[in-house]
């Protein structure tokens, strides 16, 4: 190993040392100015009118321009030394030290480290830098010609008067007034700068809160950092706030926070101001013509079996919900039979479906992403009489896998629908396998699939809300559980969609508060998809996302939602007025 490191360190010499051969007879850097020209790929440069051979040439690299490090040394006239015992070359352009360890790739800039891979590389043993880097330390303007595939560097070298290269930048913020209102939001805009055109890379800012609650003067302070790691002078700037009214601590969040934000909160602010806030007064109807099967117990699945199993004839839903709780591989999979004397056809019109994944709350929001799309299907299958057909299979579930699985279809004739989990999958599986039973989640089927809210917002003039999900305002749908022959209750209303919708809102805020547990899943408002939250779980009683603020201008409000798998019910939906700041 350490006659391998030997040999390549002696080989990135020798191409060191070669390209400062090459460029020895580079004089131009005792000049003021130096104008260097470089071609993509290609091993001819000049400095100034001379002609120069690169060992190695430029390259692009992920859209990054890299250029020989010698070679620039040498026209540009600050030192570049090899040294073969550390494996490091050490760059001196005014005011900085600058050390590049190839061996162990890192950068150093004055002892800041930066990462290797950001701006050296190494090729065909030469050590190549990206352009922009260096000129930024260096002052000098660089462009690139992109019908040429040049690259044109132009520095003018510091006089000796001039201003040291290690000056500090200076931090500098303006406000968008000078007087703002009790919570109006705060404009800061940063004007600061490097004397040097160096990069400022780091501000540290105290005080500089969105907007205040109270009356009075505050010091907000900026300091910058540049890429050489200087830092600046503090800057100090007083906001005044005066006793004229914008927004309230309160209000303030609802105004500002954009569409899919979420507003942190705790648990004793929720329950003090929404717990008790009113219901908007709801026309429902709910809709009889789609018959839905839901198969979600078991919902861990045991043992291998029928998990559910009933028929249909014409529209119908299947919603299926499991994971896969065995120690072995198992396959589910949705069959249909007909015991008919005739052909069948089953047409599938929409869908949501998610591959077996571990994650509960994921799978539910994908799936209810994909329903909620409405995407136009137009799949059919035909089966014969006395068979049995696949209609669905996923991926194999894996132990700790689960899916969640929804499909609207329409059938024409009877069939028998059966969701089955078995390590196999053959003609004669479903005669092999036994029905299973729990009680701890939902299964039946239900003769409602969708409910449709007319909701009167015409007076909205103080934050109300809807609930979804509680079984009191929102019923629960009553079914029937045909393997245990019983009546069946579908607590949470699985696999029904919501169709909300408000003729002429006013201007408001429309935000999603999770009561019962952690939530995760998209709503559908005005034919945008916006999903809670946008990474994570909502947390209950902690979490507000904004769904939606209208303007009163609507002509209406939409909103289609469906209870994604893995998530907790109650949900509130909080409608909040907003006034017309613009008139403030």
């Amino acid at each position: 190993m350490k006659k391998a490191k030997h040999k390549i360190a002696l080989f990135l010499f020798t191409i060191f040392l070669m390209s400062s051969l090459t460029a020895a007879s580079v004089q131009a850097a005792t000049a003021s100015s130096m104008y260097v020209l470089l071609y993509l790929d290609q091993t001819t440069a000049f400095v100034g009118k001379e002609q120069i051979q690169l060992d190695t040439p430029p390259k692009s690299i992920n859209g990054k321009l890299y250029v020989p490090t010698k070679f620039l040394g040498d026209a540009l006239g600050f030192p570049v030394v090899w040294d073969s015992a550390t494996s490091t070359v050490v760059m001196k352009p005014p005011g900085y030290t600058i050390l590049l360890d190839t061996g162990k790739k890192k950068v150093y800039v004055n002892g800041q480290e930066t990462p290797f891979d950001s701006v050296a590389t190494i090729v065909n043993g030469s050590l190549l830098v990206k352009v922009t880097w260096i000129t930024d330390y260096l002052g000098a303007s660089y462009t690139y010609n992109t019908e040429l595939k040049r690259v044109e560097i132009l520095y003018t070298k510091p006089a000796a008067s001039s201003a040291p290269s290690y000056a500090p930048p200076v931090a500098k913020f303006m406000t968008g007034k000078s007087v703002y209102k009790l919570g109006e939001p705060i404009t800061y805009v940063n004007t600061s700068y490097d004397p040097n055109k160096k990069a400022l890379n780091k501000n540290e800012w105290t005080g500089n809160k969105e907007a205040f609650f109270t009356p009075g003067t505050y010091p907000v302070t900026l300091q910058v950092t540049n890429s050489a790691g200087l830092q600046s002078e503090t800057y100090t700037r007083n906001i005044t706030v005066s006793e004229e009214h914008y927004l309230t601590e309160l209000e303030y969040p609802f105004y500002t926070t954009p569409v899919g934000g979420v507003i942190k909160s705790t648990w004793e602010y929720v329950w003090k101001h929404f717990t008790t806030i009113p219901a908007l007064p709801v026309e429902a109807t709910s809709s009889t013509d789609r018959t839905l099967l839901v198969s979600d117990s078991p919902e861990m699945i045991e043992e291998k079996g029928i998990l559910y199993q009933d028929t249909i004839n014409g529209k119908a839903r299947f919603y299926a919900d499991h994971l896969n709780d065995t120690d072995e591989t198992l396959i589910f999979a949705i069959l249909a039979t007909n015991n008919t004397d005739k052909p069948i056809t089953l047409t599938t019109t929409n869908k949501g479906e998610v591959y077996p994944s571990i994650y509960a709350n994921l799978i539910g929001s994908v799936a209810s992403v994909d329903f909620l799309m409405r995407e136009t299907y137009n799949e059919k299958i035909v089966i014969p009489p006395n068979e049995t057909y696949v209609y669905s299979r996923l991926p194999d579930y894996y132990p700790g896998q689960g899916t969640n699985l929804i499909y609207d279809v329409e059938s024409s004739g009877e069939l028998q629908i059966s969701f089955i989990a078995n390590d196999t999958l053959t003609k004669d599986t479903l005669s092999t396998l036994k029905p299973l039973f729990s009680d701890l989640h939902v299964r039946g089927t239900f003769p409602v699939s969708t409910v449709d809210w007319k909701v009167d917002g015409s007076g909205i003039t103080k934050p109300s809300k809807l609930v979804i999900g509680n079984g009191t305002t929102d019923p629960f749908v009553k079914g029937y559980d045909a393997l245990k022959q019983k009546e069946s209750l579908n607590f949470g209303n699985w696999g029904v969609d919501y169709n909300i919708h408000m003729e002429n809102p006013p201007r408001m805020a429309v935000m999603v508060i999770g009561k019962g547990g952690y939530f995760k899943g998209p709503f559908r408002i005005n034919d945008e998809m916006i999903q809670v939250p946008k990474s994570g779980l909502l947390t209950a009683f902690e979490d507000i996302q904004v769904l939606a603020k209208t303007t009163g201008k609507e002509k209406s409000l939409d909103i289609v939602f469906t209870p994604p798998a893995g998530s907790n019910f109650p949900v509130d939906l909080i409608f909040y007025p907003l006034d017309d700041l613009e008139a403030k």
